[in-house]
Order: C-alpha cells, then sequence, then structure tokens
C-alpha cells in the first residue's frame, strides 16, 4: 500500500493483493517507522465496515484510517472503477481522500510493477 500526503490531501494506492485482504479480512494496514522510540511512528489502513457514506476516515494520533463502505469496496475491487474519492471539512479547509488501484508503470520497470494492476494506457500513443 502506498501513501501520499500533500497539503491537505491523501492518496492511497492498493495492489491487486491488498484489495483482495481488504474484501477478505475487512482491513490492510502499514506502518512507517521514523526513529526507534516507539511512538516514532505512523500506521495508515484502508478498511471496509457496513457504513452509509462511501468513504470516510478516522484520525488518532499516530493513526490514519480511511474507510470504505462495504458494498462500495466490493463494487469497486471488482468493477472498472479506478478510485474512490471524497472531501470533508477540516480546521482550516477542506481534506480531500483518494483511494486508487495502483497501476503498473507504462515503462514497463519489472520491481515496480510487481503486484500492480494492468495500465488501461498500456500500448497507447500520445
Amino acid at each position: 500500500m502506498k501513501l501520499r500526503i500533500k497539503g491537505d490531501s491523501l492518496r492511497i494506492r492498493v495492489s491487486p493483493s491488498e484489495v483482495a485482504r481488504l474484501l477478505e479480512a475487512g482491513r490492510v494496514e502499514e506502518t512507517i517507522h521514523f526513529a526507534p522510540e516507539s511512538g516514532a511512528c505512523l500506521t495508515y489502513a484502508l478498511e471496509h465496515a457496513p457504513v452509509r457514506q462511501e468513504i470516510g476516515f478516522r484520525w488518532r494520533p499516530q493513526r490514519v484510517t480511511v474507510v470504505l463502505s462495504s458494498d462500495k469496496a466490493r463494487s469497486w475491487a471488482e468493477g472498472d472503477q479506478i478510485s474512490i474519492q471524497g472531501s470533508f471539512a477540516v480546521r482550516d479547509g477542506e481534506l480531500a481522500i483518494l483511494v486508487e488501484k495502483d497501476f503498473a508503470c507504462l515503462d514497463e520497470s519489472h520491481a515496480e510493477n510487481k503486484d500492480t494492476f494492468p495500465n488501461p494506457n498500456r500500448g497507447k500513443v500520445c
């Protein structure tokens, strides 16, 4: 799972195996450690739950969880839809959240393309 944070936007990219785990287990997560101390880390997660809204989030110190509705997670995972997005009011504006399938790089670098979705632009000429 890849996490990108830029300003008030958060983007999560997930691989096919992570999407499968999300559907099976209900949650996938990663932790990044910044120093040897136990609290010097950030855990980010994607989960699904039987909720009304298509996408939501929870924040706790050192934890960020993006929550998809179970119905939306399943239809997104099994269909052609690339991403799910939403935005939420925060202190000084809006937090944008994007969850998307991780596509293979078009340069066909094998290390980066391991466990990715087939790129829909493969073979197209610019």
